[in-house]
């Protein structure tokens, strides 16, 4: 997911400090919901081995529902990036959404 660690003494609020038996030992800095995004689609990419808008619509409709399951469409914008990476519309991702809420 692109997590940083750091020294537990460096850590921020929004950092997730691991402790052991009362400890601190390890702060991981979490990335963005957006940046998680970014990664995934990444991740996707290399594993099928070409850009995601050169798959073919069956594909892309796999695409999407592995994204829903994860949470995709949760982060603010997550359609459109989502649509931007597929290359297609945000129209034809809530199409995808909803075919497979149908199913």
């Amino acid at each position: 997911m692109g997590g940083e660690m750091m020294p537990p003494q460096a850590a921020g609020k929004d950092d997730v400090v691991l402790s052991w038996e009362g400890v601190d030992v390890l702060a991981v800095r979490l990335p963005q919901l957006a940046d998680s995004l970014d990664h995934i689609l990444a991740a996707m990419e290399r594993k099928r081995g070409r850009p995601l808008a050169d798959l073919d619509r069956k594909e892309k409709q796999e695409v999407v529902r592995v994204l829903e399951a994860r949470g995709a469409f949760s982060v603010r914008h997550g359609v459109e990036t989502v649509a931007g990476a597929l290359g297609v519309s945000r129209f034809t991702v809530y199409n995808y959404l909803n075919r497979e809420k149908a199913t």
